[in-house]
């Protein structure tokens, strides 16, 4: 084994680690910001018995099976989401060494903070049907650094994205006030809009839109005919938009290379 291919060994174990660790922490971010709690205080406990877990109830994925999904003192099940986030996280994180180390490793670091402020994103609005504003702060930092670092998207492509995607997403938000007299897309989702199209690119942006807007399209169709929803029944779009946005973050532009030589 080459020296290089140590440190990128060490690179990969070391992204795994941290992306369980930090998945873990994304479930106390996901839980309590929404609910206007502290982050540090309490220490984590179970919600149904307020049971302080103990460190080794903590461990990232093998505390959840080694409980059996279950609290250690009342036996009441544990969400799957806590393992799940954990999962997802550190997958993402493995991802983004992968995708984007070699090419530039700074993108690559922030493409793995990029996907943990989605994944809150995504659970928090599935859950609360709210994008809160220090997400979107975060999203447009991480845009500004990309601006710089983006191995494939020039900087002004960034601002395009930003103006071009976020002024559309604010256009049709107010024809619908105007018309419906009442929101057809949220307000966070404009913000959203106006974040993601900073960080990705303008070019990035039309698979994302692409993605969200038809995975929206199709779930959402089926949720209603399952569970029957009356007629203006609001749904969540984030979620949507942050597959979307991950979706381009990672292979955004091999999909615009595949699409363009097409022609």
């Amino acid at each position: 084994m080459t020296i290089d291919q140590y440190i990128l060994t060490c690179v990969y174990v070391l992204a795994g680690v941290l992306g369980l660790c930090v998945g873990s922490f994304l479930n106390v971010v996901i839980y309590r910001l929404p609910n206007g709690m502290n982050l540090a205080k309490p220490d984590s406990h179970c919600t149904t018995c307020d049971y302080v877990l103990k460190w080794y109830d903590n461990i990232p994925v093998l505390s959840y099976i080694i409980l059996g999904g279950k609290c250690r003192s009342c036996k009441q099940p544990i969400s799957p989401r806590y393992m799940l986030v954990e999962i997802f996280n550190c997958l993402m994180w493995l991802l983004s060494v992968y995708m984007f180390w070699e090419t530039s490793i700074v993108y690559a670091v922030l493409s793995a903070i990029v996907s943990s402020i989605l994944v809150c994103i995504f659970f928090i609005d599935l859950e609360h049907m709210i994008i809160l504003d220090r997400f979107q702060i975060m999203l447009a930092v991480a845009g500004i650094v990309a601006m710089f670092f983006d191995p494939y998207t020039e900087w002004y492509d960034h601002i395009l994205g930003s103006i071009i995607f976020g002024g559309s997403f604010l256009i049709i938000y107010f024809l619908v006030l105007g018309i419906l007299k009442k929101e057809g897309l949220g307000f966070g989702d404009v913000k959203l809009a106006f974040a993601s199209g900073l960080f990705l690119g303008w070019q990035k942006m039309l698979p994302m839109i692409l993605i969200g807007t038809v995975s929206a399209s199709i779930v959402l169709m089926i949720v209603k005919a399952v569970r029957r929803d009356e007629a203006g029944h609001e749904y969540p779009f984030g979620p949507f938009l942050s597959v979307g946005i991950l979706v381009s973050m990672y292979v955004g532009a091999p999909i615009i290379d595949w699409y363009l030589s097409l022609f």
